[in-house]
């Protein structure tokens, strides 16, 4: 047996590199997956990497509680009681001293982790079997400051508050609420950063990143879904409250 079979799980963000990732682990190990992401093109040709007797697709915006209802409401529909959300959905901005930081995107960075990860566990958590387990994505800078680039480290940090809530209020029904904090990963979303970071340091920002971490790498989408999948499964049936650091020893 799988280490999640027959589980209903949900992945939001999940055409992105660590959402994509995580879903072929989950679907590998025997789960029942929705796929939910906002792009609705990129959706499409992912989902047609999965098997469509055991997965689902729903293309939703995380910041419109009309649509997660939607695709709660869908998944349960489809495969049952939730065991799973893994709320992954995110975005990034610009790297800009507060004074000039972009006002129009501040509010679509918060409203993105923040609220959609409010909306994404208010509306799951009523369909959610006792026992199941919550992974929200934050980051190490959901635990550690950054220059330049407040609205995210404040949506990270917000997340681990949300997590540390829901774990004590959803623990007499034995369903565990913990975050992934990755370091830097090799994938679009860290390297795309990279190039402004760059610009700030005058060198390579994935080189400087490499030097700072123990590991000496950036993280593969695939070490972060392991993390998830672990959380997601009984194996880490008595982690509740938790940060769980996929950074190489990065914030050590």
């Amino acid at each position: 047996m799988g280490l999640v079979e027959n589980k209903t799980c949900i992945v939001t963000g999940a055409a992105g590199s660590i959402g994509l990732a995580t879903a072929k682990l989950l679907a590998g190990e025997g789960a029942k997956v929705m796929l939910v992401d906002f792009n609705a093109a990129r959706l499409a040709e992912v989902a047609r990497e999965f098997d469509p007797a055991r997965t689902g697709s729903c293309v939703a915006d995380v910041t419109d509680p009309a649509q997660v209802r939607d695709f709660i409401l869908q998944t349960v529909e489809a495969f049952g009681p939730i065991d799973v959300l893994f709320s992954n959905a995110g975005n990034d901005g610009p790297l800009s001293p507060i004074a000039d930081y972009p006002e129009d995107m501040f509010d679509k960075i918060i409203k993105t982790h923040v609220y959609g990860g409010f909306y994404t566990c208010k509306y799951a958590v009523p369909h959610m079997r006792d026992g199941g387990s919550i992974v929200i994505m934050s980051s190490i800078v959901g635990l550690k400051g950054v220059p330049g680039n407040c609205s995210y480290v404040m949506a990270k940090h917000a997340l681990t508050g949300l997590m540390r809530g829901l774990s004590k209020e959803l623990g007499h029904r034995g369903i565990r609420v913990n975050t992934v904090n990755p370091g830097p990963v090799d994938n679009e979303f860290m390297r795309t950063a990279e190039k402004t970071m760059s610009v700030v340091l005058g060198r390579d920002a994935g080189a400087f990143f490499d030097e700072q971490i123990p590991l000496g790498r950036h993280a593969k989408p695939e070490e972060v879904a392991e993390a998830v999948c672990f959380l997601a499964s009984d194996r880490s049936r008595y982690t509740n409250g938790s940060a769980i650091m996929v950074d190489g020893g990065f914030s050590s």
